[in-house]
């Protein structure tokens, strides 16, 4: 609840600050222009009448402000974006506008707030996000290379591409044209450093993934088919406080479940809504397809559940074998894969939610 007598909202920018407060005892608005910097920021909060709550909304500028505001022992709701409400007909948006909007929906309780990660939360995130950057970056060069050769007639047969068999195939191949050569060249450049950031980048997540405030989570998680010590960590990093959910909500975070557009004795439904982490997401879709072969316990799935404390791999042993009968019950009734893979992700969800939270 709103207790404060003084709601604040701030539009924040990377080269201004649009500051709008409301006094909720006399009415009052006190507007300002500020330069992007905390501590201008506390020197012109500390002027108005107290005590104080403050908004601002989520987005690229990050949550320094944020956590400098709590660090001055002011609350401090960071809001998202898309859960703001906006009136319909408004067809004016400036920022003094929108900072009187924030601190109008602060002071009536209408903010949805994001989760503020701590510095050391934050850096792991930064960590497992320019992994997922590598990961894009190496598959765009590889479909460069692999399109560039097949205008010029040259196919591999070998057997598995991307391999090193492939590689020494890649680079026995030449081009008499010094345009194409060069293209082909740095494209193949590119490859290279692309592999060799990603290796380095998974050698310090699985450093971090062996001793951080994430390595039980990532253990407990690691317990079911398709998660390995690199999806594990980054679901642990990207959910953060698992216990915010439940079973159900985890899927609705994670956008798996379906759209609907219902009024009166219509209803309506479609694709899933793919709102909240687009990361943890895809790595879900992923880690499901593993779902759809027969469960059996190999050695790479025993050794993760050596790490894992005994309850986990009694919950995640039951957890592979419901996923599969889903699967299997989805293949009897030939549902499309890639809908039942959804809905295998979105139970999955679920299941990493009930071992994230295990006592």
């Amino acid at each position: 609840m709103f207790t404060e007598r003084t709601s604040v909202g701030l539009d924040v920018h990377a080269r201004s600050v649009v500051a709008t407060a409301i006094d909720t005892t006399t009415g009052e608005l006190f507007k300002e222009r500020l330069v992007p910097s905390n501590e201008v920021v506390l020197e012109w909060l500390s002027r108005l009448p107290g005590p104080i709550a403050v908004t601002y909304e989520a987005g690229p500028t990050g949550f320094g402000l944020a956590r400098a505001l709590v660090a001055a022992g002011i609350r401090c709701d960071v809001a998202a974006p898309s859960k703001l409400s906006r009136p319909g007909g408004d067809r004016v948006k400036t920022d003094a506008r929108d900072a009187l909007q924030l601190a109008k929906l602060l002071r009536n309780d209408d903010i949805t707030s994001v989760r503020v990660p701590t510095i050391a939360q934050e850096a792991a995130r930064d960590l497992v996000r320019a992994r997922e950057d590598v990961r894009g970056d190496l598959m765009r060069s590889r479909h460069r290379v692999s399109k560039l050769l097949l205008r010029h007639g040259h196919v591999y047969y070998g057997g598995r591409t991307w391999s090193a068999k492939h590689h020494a195939w890649l680079h026995r191949i030449r081009f008499d044209e010094p345009g194409t050569r060069c293209a082909y060249e740095a494209d193949l450049e590119a490859i290279e450093f692309a592999v060799a950031r990603r290796d380095r980048l998974d050698a310090l997540i699985t450093q971090m993934a062996a001793d951080s405030e994430f390595t039980d989570v990532t253990r407990r998680l690691c317990c079911l088919r398709g998660i390995s010590t690199l999806t594990g960590f980054a679901l642990a990093v990207e959910v953060g406080d698992w216990q915010r959910f439940t079973g159900h909500s985890i899927g609705a975070y994670l956008g798996l479940v379906p759209s609907e557009y219902s009024s009166g004795q219509s209803r309506r439904q479609g694709g899933i809504t793919k709102t909240g982490n687009s990361h943890a997401r895809r790595l879900l879709i992923e880690a499901a397809w593993h779902h759809k072969a027969r469960y059996t316990v190999g050695p790479v799935l025993r050794a993760r559940w050596d790490q894992a404390p005994e309850t986990a791999r009694v919950r995640a042993h039951a957890a592979n074998q419901r996923l599969n009968e889903r699967w299997a019950g989805y293949t009897r009734r030939h549902k499309k894969h890639t809908i039942a893979n959804t809905a295998i992700a979105r139970e999955l969800a679920g299941w990493c939610w009930s071992l994230a939270v295990l006592e």
